[in-house]
């Protein structure tokens, strides 16, 4: 297989789903935290689901083996794979390991590992071709969920431990600063290290008037790497600025109550509203007549929804961190800013110029259509065809 940076757009889906059959490549299994259906489910969960369903309808048996949903059943089919969701939140990680060790899925072909954070040490029991899905270094975010120690350890774990174990595993990351941030903190070879950029469903399209007054929305998980917590600062201090203006912050998380007592402070209630998950029609209609899509997130592969926003005709102003560097064109399809401050300046600039706006809005929606999740299921696909292709040249 090449050691090519990202993979060619023009290779299609089909091409590379026969090659996957001429080399035995039926039966993938993939391994990850979470499911689609998880409470805390975000962007990881969002791709590793997509390509699922697009490997599966080019022809592949796709088998997810995650932990359990409260509530939900054990085994889920859903857009032609199944879901198959046991063990708790944390237990998943050695569960999945002693199982591989004792009795490995009969039948597999191949195995992706999704890396969120906790690896499940794939090198140590798969005996497949596999590929490994990392989208970010998790680096400070570790001393944001937990206690010191605990912390420690699980940078430890990241940044020094499991890399030994994963430098001869293919990575597939989503952006090419994500993967400079991979080589750099963890040490992996930069030749091991693929680049397949995330696409954006068809249904996010532009359409309809943009909101008569100034409205601001964010997209997000509320936990802190998020950093919610500061977009609220900065949207009451725009507010000062912008009298008539108004906020969405869509998503859930353990942080909902925390937020929701800064909206209070903050004396914001009747102008930033927290509706939670919202059904993806209506997350299309409210990115549709948004002014801006803002994120001052800590930490990102990508930040799939500035590039969702993009193609429904809205720019984005969003912090400067690997992951935003790739999804947005500074200047161009958006803002990249280093502090509150430069996003509050940068906000009010594009609150106030609506030819600035249109342009950077037009920008954005070009840049999107080039997304496509077909070419990111291609990409993927291709990183585990060659790793196979070159199992069996031995």
């Amino acid at each position: 297989m090449p050691d090519a940076r990202s993979l060619p757009d023009a290779r299609s889906l089909p091409d590379v789903a026969a090659r996957a059959e001429r080399v035995g490549l039926r039966r993938v299994e993939l391994v990850a935290w979470r499911d689609l259906d998880d409470p805390e489910a975000g962007g990881s969960e969002l791709h590793a689901h997509r390509i699922a369903a697009l490997w599966a309808g080019a022809g592949l048996d796709v088998h997810l083996s995650t932990s359990a949903v409260p509530g939900g059943p054990v085994i889920v089919h859903r857009d032609g794979y199944t879901a198959e969701r046991r063990s708790g939140r944390y237990a998943v990680f050695p569960r999945t390991v002693a199982r591989n060790l004792v009795r490995p899925r009969p039948g597999r072909d191949g195995l992706v590992e999704v890396w969120n954070g906790m690896p499940f040490l794939s090198p140590v029991w798969a005996r497949c071709p596999r590929v490994v899905f990392l989208h970010h270094v998790h680096a400070e975010m570790w001393r944001m969920v937990l206690p010191r120690v605990l912390a420690t350890a699980g940078d430890l774990l990241e940044r020094r431990l499991a890399p030994h174990l994963y430098r001869g595993s293919r990575i597939v990351t989503l952006s090419e600063s994500s993967r400079s941030e991979i080589v750099s903190m963890m040490g992996l070879p930069a030749d091991r290290v693929t680049v397949v950029s995330p696409g954006v469903a068809a249904a996010f399209t532009p359409g309809g008037p943009k909101s008569p007054e100034p409205l601001v929305i964010a997209v997000g998980r509320l936990v802190p790497v998020k950093r919610f917590d500061l977009l609220i600062e900065v949207l009451a201090t725009l507010r000062r600025r912008h009298g008539h203006l108004r906020a969405v912050i869509v998503g859930e998380g353990y942080e909902r109550e925390h937020l929701a007592a800064r909206v209070r402070a903050v004396g914001a209630d009747e102008w930033i509203d927290m509706p939670g998950r919202l059904a993806d029609e209506e997350l299309v209609a409210l990115y549709r007549r948004a002014w801006a899509l803002v994120s001052h997130s800590q930490r990102e592969g990508w930040g799939m929804t500035i590039t969702e926003a993009a193609a429904c005709g809205t720019p984005a102003v969003v912090s400067r961190i690997a992951g935003h560097t790739d999804a947005v064109e500074d200047g161009r399809t958006g803002v990249l800013v280093d502090d509150p401050a430069g996003m509050v300046a940068a906000l009010h600039a594009l609150l106030s110029d609506e030819a600035h706006r249109t342009r950077l809005a037009r920008a954005a929606s070009d840049r999107a259509r080039e997304l496509t999740w077909e070419a990111t299921a291609a990409g993927t696909l291709d990183a585990l065809v060659g790793e196979a292709e070159d199992a069996a040249r031995g």
